[in-house]
């Protein structure tokens, strides 16, 4: 059952009555002392605990102000539950004695898997978010700047054949057909290693990978048609996918090797399959998740915020960001939300846009490029420097093909042997108008006053080691991520001078 708080109730050795003073006004944990129990009111998550049986949970407003000093701090479980046991200002901030010795470190990994598991598990966030709209700190304020960032995983990146090792012994483990089978390629049940190998030797290596997807076909040709329950049936997928996205057939009949090239959005760890790789420039790159923000520039509050593997584009995760929010907004964004479906989308929302294009490359260094030939959409035709007008045909190209042999013009157009062939975007007018766009003064005045306004609150976001995440799986991270944004805003907040006074909420 719930656990409750009553505020009547004060302990002899009361943190707050005797220590109060000791907590600085104007912080977080003088607001918690103060406003817990509105901000965190026991009716917020009742449905975590239906039952009216049993021993008291601790208290609910204890155990969410604990979850959001924990995220502001960046602390572990444990260090958190460290923190509760000596520290002053927590247990001020909690309400608690100064002789409690809080509780333990498994109680907030309770709460995270029944908040995860419900049909709200994002509520600490919007919690704090309902405080900011009854604040109305952003009425009037119609400008969002969307930025994401790279958090790196909490697991070590594995190789093919390391993958391959540990999917089959988990498929054995969980699935009595597959431990039936006798393997060769790896003592599977005994040994979680590696494989001993020459690793120098490309023919010893050629043997281990065939041994080893030999195994792993077998497996799954053994399971196929079982009843697998939700588990079986994640491993058996996810061995699928190991055993088919690293290798290719051998030079010799039934043999297998590592391909040479990366498979596209490639699992790069059994231990967290959501995980993957991203390069952030040609020789920077990690290893994770990335982090998206909507973000008031003005104040630096967080209005959404999402999780999604490294690899995953920026633009439609942006859009679902603005999901629910009003038409009319100004979205600021670089040129990673400036693809021709994401303008396409913000303009069907009613949204104005101040979004950085994305940079047109030459054919030729230094050459024409996409604005140099004149589009008419109506004729559906393309007319080049030269002076030469072609057709659009139904595929989006205006070939120019002969043209271009004898044309002055050709080595500032192209290289190609058949002359210059330009493919238009399906959203070739958006494209066009936001580069005019960008050109105007007044966009760039715009652009450099508020879009360099969100790299504060992602820089607020990874600091104190939150540019690595701290579980595995994309649920688990997205709601560390919700925890700390609204850590992070309520932060902001009290520092605007939040204050709870008539029953709302407002700032100073």
């Amino acid at each position: 059952m719930q656990g409750t708080n009553d505020p009547s109730r004060v302990e002899l050795l009361d943190a707050a009555a005797l220590c109060r003073h000791l907590v600085p006004e104007g912080s977080v944990y003088a607001f918690l002392a103060d406003h817990r129990s509105e901000l965190f009111p026991d009716r917020l998550f009742a449905d975590l605990f239906p039952s009216g049986r049993g021993r008291p949970s601790v208290p609910a407003d204890v155990v969410a102000t604990v979850m959001v000093l924990q995220a502001l701090e960046g602390l572990s479980d444990r260090e958190a539950a460290a923190q509760l046991r000596h520290s002053i200002a927590w247990k001020v901030a909690c309400g608690l004695s100064l002789v409690d010795p809080g509780f333990h470190p498994t109680v907030l990994t309770l709460w995270r898997t029944r908040l995860r598991t419900s049909a709200r598990p994002e509520r600490v966030f919007e919690a704090v978010r309902s405080v900011i709209n009854q604040t109305g700190v952003l009425a009037g304020r119609q400008r969002r700047a969307l930025d994401s960032t790279l958090l790196d995983d909490a697991v070590a990146t594995q190789d093919t054949v390391t993958q391959l090792v540990a999917a089959v012994r988990r498929v054995r483990r969980l699935v009595p057909a597959a431990a039936a089978l006798r393997l060769g390629g790896h003592d599977y049940d005994h040994d979680p290693g590696k494989p001993q190998c020459a690793w120098d030797d490309p023919q010893a290596r050629t043997r281990l990978v065939s041994a080893l997807v030999s195994d792993a076909r077998a497996v799954l040709g053994a399971v196929g048609g079982a009843d697998l329950d939700a588990t079986q049936a994640e491993a058996v997928g996810l061995l699928g996918l190991v055993a088919g996205q690293d290798v290719e057939p051998g030079e010799a009949e039934g043999s297998w090797r590592i391909a040479q090239a990366v498979a596209a959005d490639r699992v790069i760890s059994v231990v967290d399959p959501d995980a993957r790789h991203m390069h952030k420039s040609r020789s920077s790159y990690r290893d994770g998740y990335k982090a998206h923000l909507a973000v008031e520039p003005e104040t630096g509050l967080v209005t959404a915020a999402a999780l999604t593997p490294a690899n995953a584009a920026d633009g439609p995760t942006g859009i679902g960001l603005l999901a629910g929010e009003p038409p009319g907004l100004q979205v600021l964004g670089d040129s990673a939300y400036g693809g021709g479906e994401t303008r396409a989308a913000l303009t069907a929302a009613g949204h104005a846009q101040t979004i950085k294009p994305i940079p047109l490359r030459p054919a030729v260094p230094g050459g024409f490029t996409r604005d140099d030939f004149a589009v008419d959409l109506q004729a559906k035709t393309v007319t080049c420097p030269a002076s030469h007008t072609v057709a659009i045909t139904p595929a989006g190209k205006a070939i120019f093909d002969w043209r271009c042999g004898s044309c002055p013009l050709r080595t500032r157009c192209t290289t190609a042997k058949h002359g210059r062939t330009l493919n238009l975007h399906p959203h070739d007018t958006e494209l066009a108008a936001a580069r005019r766009a960008a050109a105007d003064p007044a966009f760039q005045a715009i652009y450099r006053r508020w879009r360099p306004m969100v790299e504060r609150s992602i820089a607020w976001l990874v600091a104190k080691g939150h540019r690595r995440v701290r579980y595995r799986g994309l649920a688990r991270n997205q709601h560390g991520l919700s925890l700390r944004v609204a850590a992070i805003n309520l932060r902001r907040l009290v520092r605007m001078g939040l204050d709870h006074h008539d029953g709302g909420w407002v700032l100073a």
